[in-house]
């Protein structure tokens, strides 16, 4: 078994990319770090116990190496060749939570525009006492 591998195959076989070639675009953009070196070309190799840090989806994914794959299997055998270091995404807001004072009453998303009654009786909501 080989003690290192391309980084833009790697990153393929655990899954983070669609293909191959997203991923070698990803590291000749200058994209991908390893182990805080900028990383130029998708050939640069890849060891067990290496930590990748790159955008995927809006957020920075930091990564460590924990095998080299031999294969892209399924996602369960692709989450076995790494760890995930990043700090667990923050809670969406419940639902249940008041809103804030001052905050426009909330509609139903896709209702639509407010017909002429609607919009008399969401003045009567911000100003009761009238």
């Amino acid at each position: 078994m080989p003690d290192s591998q391309r980084i833009d195959r790697w990153l393929w076989f655990a899954r983070f990319f669609k293909s191959r070639t997203l991923a070698a675009k990803a590291c000749d953009g200058r994209r991908v770090r390893v182990n805080r070196q900028v990383i130029a070309k998708s050939s640069a190799t890849l060891k067990v116990g290496d930590v990748l840090t790159f955008p995927q989806a809006r957020r920075i994914r930091v990564i460590k190496v924990l095998d080299l794959g031999q294969r892209r299997g399924p996602a369960a055998e692709a989450q076995t060749l790494y760890e995930d270091l990043d700090p667990p995404a923050p809670r969406p807001a419940e639902a249940d939570a008041p809103e804030p004072a001052g905050a426009p009453p909330a509609r139903a998303p896709g209702s639509g525009r407010p017909t002429k009654r609607d919009r008399r009786a969401l003045d009567a909501l911000k100003k009761p006492g009238d």
